[in-house]
């Protein structure tokens, strides 16, 4: 009798053990549904104020959304030699505009005028960032450059990391010159993938940003930069993006880049801008 019981006993040992498993998997698939845009998006909020004082000539604009929002983002004029071709320049998914101050200069160094966006939960910007929210700034950052003076013909994009998905998308609504995508990906599901190979990423993912399906057939020039060491997209994502895009005007890979090296955020970046610029502007 008490051989039986203990043979018993052991035999509900791995169904107890495989439920508990299965109890664990459903917990950490119920936490990344329920929390997933915290693991998306880092915004800061600090509000960095005013563009005055910080870059001779710069301004603050107030960007209104089709949902009703107000947001602050920074218009840079171009230093030297007017090239009259306005760059729209999203970030990625951390920080603050104030962040990416360094490379508008760069930028309008070269003779550039500048539009650094500011998404909504960012730099004092009220809402909550979301994919379909950051296309609604981006759409209203795209009108600001046209009632500045910019149509289609002189208008760039210029995008790091997620704000690349969020270009993709901008370009099927709002066409520009040329695109210059830094640290692309075929989409965030393929990213999610790479880190989290053993979830549902797909099934769960709200925020897809499908950046190669945005741009494949599409005719407008990509310039696609990526760097080896990239450990937050990784550079295969990259290469996948630009052997699909409809219109590659470029693919530039620097060896031993990681996703938020110097390297993206100084002349190097802005001497790409001028390339594209030269190919697709004049």
């Amino acid at each position: 009798m008490g051989r039986r019981r203990r043979s018993a006993e052991a035999g509900r040992r791995p169904g107890c053990a495989l439920l508990a498993v299965l109890a664990v998997v459903a917990l950490v698939v119920t936490l990344v549904t329920v929390l997933q845009r915290a693991l998306v998006y880092f915004p800061d909020r600090t509000d960095v104020g005013t563009v005055a004082g910080r870059v001779p000539g710069a301004r603050d604009l107030v960007l209104r959304t089709d949902d009703g929002l107000e947001l602050a983002a920074w218009l840079v004029p171009p230093a030297g030699e007017d090239r009259e071709v306005a760059v729209l320049y999203l970030p990625g998914n951390g920080g603050n505009r104030l962040g990416r101050l360094d490379v508008v200069r760069e930028i309008a160094a070269r003779g550039f005028t500048v539009l650094l966006l500011e998404y909504r939960g960012y730099g004092g910007n009220p809402g909550r960032p979301s994919e379909r929210g950051l296309a609604r700034d981006a759409r209203a950052a795209a009108a600001a450059l046209r009632d500045e003076g910019f149509d289609r013909a002189r208008t760039l994009y210029v995008a790091e990391s997620i704000g690349t998905g969020v270009a993709a998308r901008l370009a099927t609504t709002d066409p520009p010159a040329g695109l210059l995508l830094r640290s692309p990906f075929t989409s965030l599901v393929d990213v999610g993938r790479a880190h989290y190979p053993l979830l549902p990423v797909g099934l769960i993912l709200r925020d897809r940003f499908a950046s190669a399906e945005h741009l494949d057939g599409s005719d407008v020039p990509v310039r696609v930069l990526h760097g080896t060491d990239d450990d937050v997209v990784p550079s295969r994502l990259s290469a996948e993006l630009a052997a699909r895009v409809g219109n590659l005007q470029g693919e530039v890979v620097v060896p031993g880049a990681g996703h938020n090296d110097a390297v993206w955020f100084g002349p190097r970046l802005a001497d790409e801008v001028v390339e594209l610029a030269q190919a697709v502007v004049g």
